[in-house]
């Protein structure tokens, strides 16, 4: 009974913050679950009859409208970090899949911020700042890497709201989009040869405040 409670406690507290990005999802909700069901169940009456067409109707609708939901939770979650320092690492640690991130290995007193994440692709530094000045960061980190790992492919990606970076809403789909190169076993050797080589260095505080007050990404974003 208290899970079903933290169930429902939940779900209230995702439709509470998609709401204020989405002030009409509960009727588009409610629209997508009419719409379908009606598709699905009038051709089954007609061809079989009214019962057969709501029970096969009724669960499409309901599955339609909670697909609709979960991809507007998601959509508000990413508007809600956009911009935030930290907000790339967010995402990216709740992704599946074999990804390592370490937080804030370059950071400046602006805020600008480089992480870096191992996986099957090779090495990713993903930068979270103004281009003009995430790109010299970007670069530094890289030839730093680069003296480290020769043999491991290095990539960039720029997070951010101008046109020639990706928005934290695209981070996901940029990395999994990215060649595999490595096999599991060199992935992580390579994460603990980094970890290594890390603690060497002193540590760098990530900026406080990765997230707004009340903004959370849900559990059904990781994919």
């Amino acid at each position: 009974m208290s899970k079903m409670r933290e169930r429902l406690s939940g779900l209230r507290e995702n439709y509470r913050l998609t709401r204020r990005t989405h002030r009409w999802v509960g009727w588009e909700m409610l629209g997508i679950f009419f719409a379908v069901t009606a598709i699905v169940a009038l051709p089954v009456s007609f061809l079989l009859n009214w019962l057969t067409g709501i029970l096969i109707g009724l669960p499409l609708g309901l599955l339609a409208m909670t697909y609709w939901f979960s991809r507007r939770a998601m959509n508000a979650a990413y508007a809600q970090i956009e911009g935030q320092p930290g907000a790339a690492v967010a995402v990216i640690q709740q992704m599946r899949g074999n990804w390592s991130v370490t937080p804030a290995v370059a950071v400046t007193r602006n805020s600008d911020l480089v992480s870096r994440v191992v996986g099957r692709p090779g090495i990713i530094l993903v930068g979270e700042g103004p281009s003009q000045r995430i790109g010299h960061l970007l670069a530094n980190e890289r030839k730093k890497t680069a003296r480290w790992l020769p043999e491991v492919p290095i990539f960039e990606i720029q997070v951010g709201t101008e046109s020639d970076q990706v928005t934290v809403s695209r981070i996901q789909r940029e990395l999994t989009r990215l060649p595999r190169a490595l096999r599991p076993a060199e992935v992580t050797d390579i994460r603990r040869r980094l970890e290594a080589l890390s603690a060497k260095d002193s540590p760098v505080p990530i900026p406080k405040g990765p997230l707004p007050k009340g903004g959370k990404i849900p559990k059904n974003m990781r994919g």
